[in-house]
């Protein structure tokens, strides 16, 4: 309770709450110069904000040198640490463990379960995009149904970069936040196995013939998952 009570009054502070929510967007380290000149703040206050989100375990830093001459510089990323609050306590990610440990008991037929319902609630995310839209989703071209996936890919925590070729035919994505994280840690092939089909339902609800290639993964060590997904014309 007390680590949560740090965390709120931390947050409390508008500028270091959207500060928190650059660097959660940046996929890289950040300098107090370049949090400094993107808030119009001087770089004191942008080093006292940074402090204060490292001081709850938000953020970690380090010191490196430049390359360049001069003082090296310190660098601030996003912990590993998950940040969790709960008024009251919830534990949902005990239950998350529970029912996967269930699934994964009922072998290949818990395991086939597992993946298809995941795949089920990616297409359920992306019709809930959709709705918001008034044009019909068969009117749509490539541009727009692509937006659709980022925004709801973004909606779901993913913090996703997109790339595409000039012909439209494939797609190359990077996600650089996974919500299943801890879980996958110990059930690491059928989590990601699960997040791969979360995935081909979002892609499959716009893009009918479409194959989703994975390329890396988060759980192996890589700085994102990436993916392509090659659109037959």
């Amino acid at each position: 309770m007390e680590q949560t009570l740090k965390i709120t009054s931390v947050l409390s502070d508008p500028t270091r709450y959207y500060i928190y929510q650059y660097i959660t967007k940046r996929h890289k380290d950040v300098t107090v110069q370049e949090i400094a000149d993107n808030f119009n703040i001087h770089p004191n206050v942008a080093r006292l904000h940074l402090s204060k989100l490292e001081d709850v375990n938000m953020l970690v830093s380090e010191t490196r040198k430049t390359g360049k001459g001069g003082r090296p510089s310190r660098l601030y990323r996003l912990s590993d640490d998950l940040i969790q609050l709960n008024f009251p306590f919830r534990d949902y990610q005990l239950l998350s463990r529970i029912a996967l440990a269930t699934m994964m008991s009922l072998g290949e037929e818990g395991k086939k379960a597992l993946y298809l319902t995941g795949k089920r609630l990616g297409a359920e995310l992306i019709d809930q995009e959709i709705a918001g839209n008034h044009q019909q989703s068969e009117e749509w071209g490539f541009e727009q149904k692509l937006s659709v996936v980022r925004n709801a890919a973004t909606i779901a925590g993913f913090y996703p970069e997109f790339e595409t070729n000039d012909e439209g035919t494939k797609i190359y994505f990077q996600i650089f936040n996974c919500p299943f994280k801890e879980v996958a840690m110990e059930h690491t092939e059928a989590v990601c196995t699960m997040h791969v089909e979360f995935l081909k339902g979002m892609f499959e609800s716009l893009f009918p013939n479409v194959e989703l290639i994975e390329k890396a993964n988060i759980i192996s060590g890589c700085d994102s998952c990436s993916y392509q997904a090659v659109i037959a014309q």
